[in-house]
């Protein structure tokens, strides 16, 4: 039941004809799994949260850097270094007091993806790496559980609802991941901070429609924008029966994704005698400032990996500006069975 306080506060979704009481309370009683805590993932936690949704997940392992704050609108300059999804508990909870949120500071993968999926009634994909978002399509298919896709690329963005209702999955878009280094992340070609933003409220939009049955969610349609030019598409998705024989989620190739862990600066200078660290920024950027190590730029992995002829005993540190190029890397399957670090907090 809502209270006089919430009935005044969604009094204008209550009014609409298409709405009504009765969605919203389906609203208060959902819950909701956001993957990750980027740009696509603030909008749409902010308009969840806004719109009272009862029960609101997201998770994240990653700390604020200062790249992020152009398009992460949760955080401000002082939250740099915090992690990600404890600053945004804190904004979310002055949003509105009626909303219950799980901060998980983790990172979503094979081991617990479908422990996280318990009792979600929809996934918004906010993740930034294909290895993420094909895990999420598969435990979504395992639990039943439709997801919001999102996706943004320079100026252009993708999204889409897959799993729901019959309707196809991701693979049936996208049946393979590309190869590890094919698609760059913003990290390396930029990305206008707008865009994510705008692709991210859209998610949220389409979260709502499909917990409240209002409107026609983009099952089997994927909603494609450049926003340079304005041009809009909308182009259908045939569902593939081969691609729901989905019954088990394990760390194989199909996702790429191997546990690392992450080691800020300070603890880096411990062991900077005992291990090999890796730059893989351009050769650019090395040239113009550095701590040391290899440099091999993110565009050599993983053809550079046998070249270097690395021991497994001694650990692997690697690093780039903000951190996404060298989580990239640390995810390729080369490294099964090497002690693998990414260094985060760099002064550069």
């Amino acid at each position: 039941m809502l209270s006089e306080r919430e009935l005044h506060r969604y009094s204008r979704h209550i009014i609409l004809d298409a709405f009504g009481l009765s969605a919203q309370q389906k609203l208060k009683s959902a819950t909701v799994l956001v993957i990750g805590c980027g740009g696509l993932s603030h909008p749409a936690l902010q308009y969840l949260n806004a719109a009272g949704v009862g029960t609101i997940k997201w998770v994240d392992a990653d700390r604020v850097d200062p790249s992020n704050l152009q398009r992460q609108i949760l955080f401000d300059e002082s939250d740099q270094g915090r992690y990600k999804v404890d600053v945004a508990a804190e904004k979310l909870a002055k949003q509105n007091p009626w909303t219950h949120l799980v901060p998980i500071r983790s990172n979503f993968n094979a081991d617990n993806a479908l422990a996280l999926l318990e009792g979600v009634d929809v996934v918004i994909d906010g993740c930034d790496n294909f290895a993420t978002r094909y895990l999420v399509n598969d435990a979504c298919i395992i639990r039943g559980v439709p997801f919001v896709y999102g996706a943004i690329f320079k100026f252009s963005a993708q999204v889409s609802v897959f799993n729901h209702q019959g309707g196809p999955s991701y693979r049936c878009l996208y049946p393979e991941p590309p190869e590890a280094g094919e698609m760059p992340g913003c990290g390396e070609i930029g990305v206008l901070g707008v865009v994510p933003g705008l692709a991210g409220s859209l998610q949220a939009l389409e979260a709502i429609k499909v917990i409240t049955g209002v409107g026609n969610p983009l099952s089997g349609k994927l909603w494609c924008a450049d926003f340079l030019t304005n041009v809009h598409q909308v182009f259908e998705i045939e569902r593939m029966e081969q691609n729901f024989q989905i019954t088990q989620l394990s760390d194989s190739a199909n996702y790429c994704i191997f546990n690392f862990e992450s080691i800020n600066y300070d603890d880096y200078l411990n062991l900077k005698e005992k291990c090999i660290l890796i730059d893989v920024r351009s050769e650019q950027e090395h040239q113009q400032q550095n701590i040391g190590g290899i440099n091999v730029p993110v565009e050599r992995w993983p053809a550079a990996f046998d070249d270097l002829q690395l021991d497994p005993i001694i650990p692997v540190i690697l690093h780039c500006k903000s951190g996404i190029r060298a989580k990239r890397v640390a995810q390729l399957s080369i490294w099964n069975g090497f002690q693998v670090k990414v260094l985060e907090g760099l002064p550069l």
